[in-house]
C-alpha cells in the first residue's frame, strides 16, 4: 500500500491531484486508515495509470470519468486503445519527417518537388482519411483526443523533432554498404529507437511491427522510397538483427 505521498511522487504528479481525483469519485483509496491517511494498492495504481494516460491525450476529467465508469471498461481494452492512438501518431509523424527530408533535398537543388507534395502531411482531407480510417480500427475517442493534442504542438518542436528523424533515416542510408549487422547499422537502430520515444516507448516486437509496417504498408514504402528504395527494407532487416542480439 502507497500513501498519497508516495504515491504522488512515484507517478509524477500533485498529492492536491491525487485528493481531487478522489473528491471527484475518478480514484478512491483502497483504504482510508485510523489515521486518516489515504493508501492505494496495486488497483489503484492501475486505475491512476490509465487516468494519466488519457490525460496525456487531453482529455478532460469529467470525459475520462465517463469512460472510465462505462461497464464494459476493461484495463486491457483501454491500453490496447492507447497503444494504437499512439501508433496513429507515429505514422503521422513520420510523414512529416519524410516531407521535410525532401524539402531539404528540394532547396538543396538535389531533388524535385512540386507544390502538393510540399504541403501534403497538412493536407486537412488527407488527415480526415487518416483520422476516419482510425477511428475505424480504434476507440474513436481516443483518436480524437490524439489529433487535438497533436494540433496543439508548436511549429518550433515540429521541426526539431523532423529535423532529427530526417537524421536517424540519413544515417541508415549512409551504412547501407556495411550491411545490417554491422555495428554502425545496429547503432542506428539504436538511435531510431530513442527517437521513437518522442510519441512512444516501444518494446522489441513492437519495433519489429514497425519496421515490417514500413515495408507492407503502401503509403509508408512510398514514403521511404522517396528518401532511398533500399531503405525500408535495410531498416526492417537491422531491426530483426537488433531484436535478435536482444532476445
Amino acid at each position: 500500500m502507497l500513501t498519497v505521498k508516495k504515491l504522488s511522487k512515484l507517478a509524477g504528479i500533485t498529492s492536491r491531484a491525487l485528493h481531487y481525483y478522489d473528491e471527484v469519485g475518478l480514484l478512491k483509496p483502497t483504504q482510508i486508515g485510523s489515521n486518516g491517511y489515504r493508501y492505494y494498492g496495486d488497483e489503484s495504481l492501475l486505475r491512476l495509470q490509465q487516468i494519466l494516460l488519457y490525460r496525456e491525450l487531453d482529455l478532460p476529467i469529467d470525459e475520462i470519468k465517463k469512460i472510465m465508469k462505462k461497464p464494459d471498461f476493461e484495463i486491457l481494452s483501454a491500453l490496447e486503445s492507447h497503444k494504437n492512438a499512439i501508433s496513429q501518431r507515429i505514422v503521422h509523424m513520420q510523414r512529416l519527417i519524410n516531407t521535410v527530408e525532401q524539402t531539404i533535398l528540394h532547396i538543396k537543388e538535389k531533388k524535385a518537388m512540386n507544390n502538393k507534395q510540399l504541403f501534403e502531411p497538412f493536407n486537412e482531407a488527407q488527415q480526415a482519411e487518416y483520422q476516419k480510417e482510425a477511428e475505424q480500427k480504434y476507440d474513436p475517442t481516443i483518436v480524437k483526443a490524439s489529433a487535438k493534442k497533436w494540433q496543439g504542438y508548436s511549429a518550433a518542436e515540429k521541426q526539431r523533432i523532423g529535423e532529427e528523424g530526417d537524421a536517424v533515416y540519413r544515417n541508415f542510408v549512409a551504412v547501407i554498404p556495411k550491411g545490417a549487422a554491422s555495428p554502425e547499422a545496429q547503432l542506428c537502430v539504436e538511435r531510431w529507437r530513442q527517437h521513437m520515444s518522442y510519441f512512444w516507448t516501444p518494446n522489441e516486437q513492437q519495433l519489429l511491427g514497425l519496421a515490417n509496417t514500413y515495408n507492407d504498408d503502401e503509403r509508408f514504402k512510398a514514403n521511404f522510397d522517396k528518401i532511398d528504395p533500399n531503405l525500408a527494407a535495410f531498416v526492417r532487416e537491422a531491426v530483426t538483427v537488433y531484436v535478435a542480439n536482444r532476445a
